[in-house]
């Protein structure tokens, strides 16, 4: 079996270019070093980048091969001998930084075909009115009066359905479907994401469940990422709405007439009941539940596995099932931690 490469990187960055992209500045280092990989510290070997940003590595830090390192400059005299030594206030994101540019592909993805242009094996309605440099691949179905910016790519399966408009330089991987929605530029849609479906609305009664038709849509702002198998239902009555810079891990449920605000952050397997308000640079955890109706404000953050059924006010923080100020969450444990200790030496 061969051992494919699926992102090359597209040239060699010179340290003076790599301290440039990163933002930060050479304290040490041979101007001819160049690097044409990117690697853990403790893969990492000549002609390679690694970099430091969590004090936990310190020890795979100090014995690196790699040929360049970023730090910060707390941990720039821990740098191996014979390294070259990049120092910038965010290492991370200075990662992040020259990553993009050694491997664009990964930064802008390509459908799992590979080829640009409209495939003769796609279904594109005659009313659907594509930019020029849209692809589309093989069995991807573009709906009536549906509208793509160019530079979008529409991979292999994928369904826009009618009406829907997506906008410039995007992404909308295998297997998506999009109804009912308005979506805005450089939005990255990961395969087998689900949007615009009906929200889960139901006049419940004795005689059976009356269902409610879901009348909204879904409005997706600039610059939002939504991972795999994630499913964002369409509004009810209103528009189920995500805010401009927002990020969506895999797997995660939003129910109709949600709105999230800026540059939030959802982890895996989060569950946002209807009518929930997140506002901007909100951030939840793994495997957390929201109750519907409530709203948290904005910059407060919840843990991993917490249940959610009250609002929570700007900047707070909250843990636990139920959820609740982490201070006071804190109390019950060593509350709890004392009467389990007290309870143990009574009973010898």
């Amino acid at each position: 079996m061969t051992d494919p490469v699926f992102f090359a990187p597209a040239g060699r960055l010179a340290l003076a270019e790599v301290a440039r992209i990163a933002g930060g500045e050479v304290v040490r280092g041979d101007e001819d070093v160049a690097i044409g990989r990117v690697a853990p510290l403790d893969q990492a070997g000549p002609g390679d980048l690694s970099f430091l940003d969590n004090p936990h590595y310190i020890a795979a830090f100090r014995e690196t091969r790699a040929s360049v390192v970023i730090c910060s400059a707390a941990h720039a005299a821990d740098a191996p001998e014979g390294a070259a030594v990049v120092v910038t206030q965010q290492p991370y994101r200075a990662m992040a930084l020259i990553m993009q540019a050694l491997f664009p592909d990964a930064f802008r993805l390509k459908g799992p075909f590979g080829e640009p242009g409209v495939s003769p094996a796609a279904s594109v309605h005659p009313t659907a009115r594509l930019e020029d440099g849209v692809t589309v691949e093989p069995g991807a179905v573009i709906g009536a009066g549906a509208e793509i910016g160019a530079g979008t790519v529409v991979s292999a399966n994928a369904v826009v359905g009618r009406g829907v408009r997506f906008g410039r330089d995007g992404y909308i991987g295998a297997g998506v479907t999009l109804q009912y929605a308005l979506i805005g530029n450089r939005v990255i849609i990961h395969p087998g994401a689900r949007i615009g479906q009906d929200g889960f609305g139901f006049a419940m009664g004795p005689r059976g469940h009356l269902k409610v038709p879901q009348i909204g849509r879904v409005v997706i702002q600039d610059d939002v990422e939504i991972g795999a198998n994630v499913t964002i239902d369409r509004g009810s009555n209103r528009d189920t709405v995500i805010g401009e810079g927002t990020k969506i891990d895999n797997g995660v449920q939003i129910g109709h007439n949600v709105e999230i605000g800026r540059h939030c952050v959802l982890v895996a397997q989060v569950g946002i009941s209807g009518s929930t308000q997140l506002e901007d640079f909100v951030a939840i955890g793994g495997h957390t539940g929201l109750a519907g109706h409530i709203r948290v404000g904005m910059g407060a953050q919840i843990s991993g596995g917490a249940m959610v059924k009250d609002s929570i006010p700007a900047g707070a923080r909250y843990v636990g099932s139920p959820a609740k100020p982490i201070r006071e969450w804190t109390r019950e444990q060593m509350a709890l931690k004392r009467a389990a200790q007290a309870t143990g030496r009574d009973e010898t």
